[in-house]
């Protein structure tokens, strides 16, 4: 891959990247280090990658980078209490926005769960090109999707969610 071709690639690909792994991780800074840190792989790689294969290059870096970063995370992470605030459900709040709640759904999702869903409906990714970028079987991809919809559609039916 040359210099120009290296450039295109963040030009067409980094705001893609960027959705799915803020969507992810719901931090921008984060975010973004891993937007950074994905295209320094790429970088360092720039001999071995071909521009056609670039875009399933970067969405896979993307995805093991922020994984590695969400496993050194747990390591200290108090799980107990995070789980108690979200089994907490708070009457008080009131929705106005389908999105919030939708989002809230997501959030609630396992990580494996929410990555395969974000890249099959937000960025349009096939079952064939999430197996190669996850590195799960197809099925397990189907699996995961299949056991995603299914959970935030019981979060969203539920009337204390949505009241």
């Amino acid at each position: 891959m040359t210099v120009s071709e290296y450039n295109n690639c963040v030009d067409l690909y980094s705001d893609g990247l960027y959705r799915f792994l803020l969507k992810n991780v719901k931090d921008t800074e984060k975010a973004r280090d891993l937007v950074q840190e994905t295209y320094t792989k790429l970088w360092s790689k720039v001999d071995e990658v071909s521009f056609e294969k670039a875009k399933s290059y970067i969405f896979t870096a993307g995805y093991h980078t922020m994984i590695d970063q969400l496993r050194r995370e747990r390591r200290f992470q108090d799980f107990t209490t995070e789980e108690s605030k979200r089994s907490t459900i708070d009457f008080s709040r009131q929705y106005s926005d389908l999105s919030d709640i939708l989002n809230e759904a997501l959030d609630r999702l396992p990580t494996s769960q929410r990555s395969v869903l974000l890249l099959r409906d937000y960025e349009g990714y096939g079952y064939g090109e999430i197996e190669k970028i996850t590195g799960l079987s197809e099925a397990q991809v189907k699996v995961y999707i299949y056991r995603a919809r299914l959970a935030i559609k019981e979060y969203v039916v539920k009337m204390e969610n949505v009241v």
